[in-house]
């Protein structure tokens, strides 16, 4: 992995591990604004609370993390998280997201 790669998955672990430990403001500060926004929309409750509930997993191991210019991709045992690049540094656009072929990624929470 890249220092950039590097950089992402540490992102899309430090936000996986606060949801562990059911930290919802902390794993809401990961997120990018529109994901975040998304979030609270879709259930009428803010982000801290609602992102607790979404059924993400704890942070696996890290399987490969792959930088396109300002998006990346961070493949979990379990997980495929996509961030990208904020004023801030990395931010989560996508988490709980699987593979379904040559069809796009289903992910459990995204942008709005």
């Amino acid at each position: 992995m890249t220092a950039r790669g590097d950089a992402a998955a540490d992102v899309a672990l430090r936000m996986l591990t606060a949801i562990a430990e059911k930290d919802g403001v902390g794993a809401c500060s990961f997120l990018a604004p529109d994901t975040a926004a998304g979030l609270e929309r879709s259930v009428g409750k803010p982000c801290a609370e609602t992102i607790l509930d979404e059924g993400l997993q704890g942070p696996g191991q890290v399987l490969a993390s792959e930088v396109y210019g300002q998006q990346a991709q961070v493949r979990l045992d379990g997980d495929t998280v996509f961030l990208a690049v904020f004023p801030g540094g990395w931010r989560v656009v996508a988490a709980g997201c699987t593979a379904r072929g040559d069809k796009p990624y289903h992910c459990v929470l995204q942008g709005g």
